[in-house]
């Protein structure tokens, strides 16, 4: 487990140094041409190297982190039940709006993120949906799940979760996409360009509705049972979801677009914040029997409640700790 950890945080800092460099590059060297040209030919040679692989390199890291991290916090099984779908579902996604321009509209990707299927989309895009999503999904459940301000039936509780990540995570792209089509070197291009700075705004709806629909799927797969995960377990999701949305931000005022900065700072950024706030600061586990352990959220001092519930089970109050 202390190796998955290891490698865990070694992807997540590649992650965004990455995502850094890449700033860097399209946002300091391309406009400086003359600035390369005075690099030695070593120096040229990773410039154009970082240029033509940064994008697959930051996506594959981040994918990576949030595997190990999912696999590591809630096993394999919940892991690949949403990898999959969310794989499977926004690659069917990107393919049909590729060539048919529905769900998001009409826009071809251009070269920088890596092998295309079907010529059409860069086998990154559908781990960035993975990762963006599964960090998004589980900031909106674990946030509802311990909140203790609501007494709102499960099944609406799910279905609010499911709402809020695909939220988060269409915010997310009301920041990134105009910045990506619009950069001097752009990833994608709209064939119409759309009102809401060159995007459709059909683009949002298949957006929301994409991670949505992967986003029940997982839900189903995972099952009734609560994810139990505190604060400071939240924090690579958190820590995934902020730096990427930093990346876009960078990239869209350096472009000198910021209403789409504001969306998504009010629709993406303060809601994550405030669900990871909902989320339990630690966990209390009570020994139930020789072998069983249950672990219950735990924040401040140990409520009445719960030392009444642990005398009537007979079970005895263990060291408090993060789980």
């Amino acid at each position: 487990m202390k190796q998955l950890l290891t490698a865990e945080r070694f992807s997540l800092i590649g992650h965004v140094v990455a995502m850094a460099f890449g700033l860097a590059g399209l946002l300091l060297v391309l406009p400086h041409p003359e600035f390369v040209l005075m690099l030695p030919p070593a120096g040229q040679t990773l410039f154009q190297w970082s240029m033509a692989g940064g994008g697959v390199v930051y996506i594959l890291l981040g994918a990576i982190a949030v595997a190990i991290y999912t696999y590591r916090t809630l096993g394999w099984q919940r892991w690949l039940a949403f990898m999959v779908p969310s794989v499977c579902i926004s690659l069917s996604s990107e393919l049909s709006g590729t060539s048919t321009g529905f769900p998001f509209g009409n826009y071809d990707y251009l070269s920088g993120l890596g092998y295309k299927i079907a010529g059409l989309v860069p086998f990154t895009i559908p781990l960035s949906w993975f990762y963006l999503g599964c960090a998004s999904y589980l900031l909106a459940r674990v946030g509802l799940e311990s909140s203790q301000q609501t007494n709102l039936p499960r099944w609406v509780r799910s279905g609010l979760a499911i709402a809020l990540g695909a939220l988060l995570l269409t915010s997310w792209d009301f920041v990134l996409d105009p910045a990506m089509s619009q950069t001097a070197v752009p990833f994608w291009e709209w064939k119409q360009p759309g009102a809401f700075f060159g995007m459709p705004y059909q683009n949002f709806a298949g957006w929301w509705g994409t991670g949505a629909v992967f986003m029940s799927v997982a839900a189903l797969l995972w099952g009734k049972a609560p994810i139990q995960l505190t604060r400071q377990q939240l924090q690579l999701p958190l820590a995934i979801y902020l730096s990427n949305f930093a990346f876009a931000m960078i990239m869209s005022l350096a472009a000198g677009i910021w209403i789409p900065v504001l969306l998504g700072l009010a629709l993406g950024v303060a809601p994550a914040l405030i669900l990871w706030r909902m989320a339990p600061a630690t966990s209390i586990a009570y020994q139930v029997s020789d072998t069983t352990e249950a672990v219950l959220p735990f924040v401040g001092e140990v409520s009445e409640p719960a030392i009444s519930l642990a005398s009537e089970l007979s079970v005895a109050p263990m060291e408090l700790g993060s789980k």
